[in-house]
């Protein structure tokens, strides 16, 4: 591990070094802590695979082995998996560890198909966010490459708790990942195409205004691109990035980039304190423990 354009990202990892806990894999994404059982669940997007790695063994095993290239993963207010597939061009949900009762939410907008929905994130008030960029289209190994796309547009939407989906924005190349600010009043957007993150306020009826350009980082020459992200309960941005992972402040400080030995794509908060960042980088999947908190998904009171 190496902490780059360090101006305090150092002070907030307290690993030395990264730990590999699992590889093998051909591109892994979507990682989401499931608390109840101590686990992490990932996407192998090109092996249309979701792992689940357990944390006190140390074991793989797979989780749900026909996952039509399952990208982002996350959990519902009830606990449910909700999933983004490529190749199924839908938004999933199941009750966890229920496979027999997977249902879509999502799979059309005016009639048309959706491109390949590809990360997730849940409101507190149980409204669901997803972005729609066409990766699975263009990028065979990562959907069906017999697909077209029926859409003009790559989106983001969401799902409301009645089930009806709403397009908010169409002003993305290519919307990648999402995260809430701590108290949800805003919501951050990556665009993998142009290397940028915008910054929403969220309205109260769960609509997007006020677009402000929070990280460009077109310019950096080192290979990434914004893609998972996750937001610590200061508030700071952990993003994947050019590098590795990007810490921004809420102000837009950037703090530094972590580099680990594989590329990451995505990152989720874990284990018994949230405190452990968990990597999905490639072949592998890795883990750096810090001295922040990250926030606990929320759950149906």
């Amino acid at each position: 591990m190496k902490i780059t354009n360090d101006v305090g990202l150092s002070e907030l990892i307290s690993s030395s070094e990264e730990s590999l806990l699992c590889t093998g894999f051909a591109f892994t994404e979507g990682p989401i802590w499931i608390e109840n059982d101590n686990s992490l669940l990932f996407s192998d997007i090109n092996k249309q695979t979701i792992h689940q790695w357990q944390q006190i063994t140390g074991k793989v095993d797979s989780y749900r082995p026909l996952s039509h290239h399952s990208n982002g993963l996350t959990l519902d207010l009830d606990g449910n998996l909700l999933a983004c597939e490529h190749s199924g061009r839908r938004v999933s949900r199941a009750p966890y560890k229920q496979e027999n009762k997977i249902e879509t939410i999502a799979n059309h907008w005016d009639g048309k198909k959706l491109n390949s929905p590809n990360d997730i994130v849940v409101h507190r008030n149980g409204t669901i966010y997803f972005t729609d960029p066409t990766y699975g289209l263009t990028q065979p190994a990562q959907g069906d490459p017999n697909a077209e796309q029926e859409l003009t547009f790559q989106g983001v939407y969401k799902i409301a708790t009645d089930g009806e989906l709403d397009l908010l924005t169409t002003m993305f190349t290519q919307p990648n990942g999402l995260a809430f600010s701590p108290d949800e009043k805003s919501l951050y957007v990556g665009d993998s195409k142009d290397r940028l993150i915008r910054k929403f306020s969220v309205e109260n009826d769960g609509t997007l205004s006020n677009p402000v350009l929070f990280l460009d980082v077109a310019n950096d020459p080192r290979p990434g691109a914004p893609d998972g992200m996750k937001v610590d309960s200061e508030g700071r941005l952990w993003t994947t990035g050019p590098g590795g992972v990007w810490v921004v402040e809420p102000d837009g400080t950037i703090l530094g980039q972590i580099e680990i030995p594989e590329l990451p794509a995505n990152i989720a908060f874990g284990s018994t304190d949230y405190k452990t960042i968990f990597l999905t980088a490639r072949t592998s999947v890795y883990s750096i423990d810090t001295h922040v908190n990250g926030i606990v998904p929320p759950k149906r009171s």
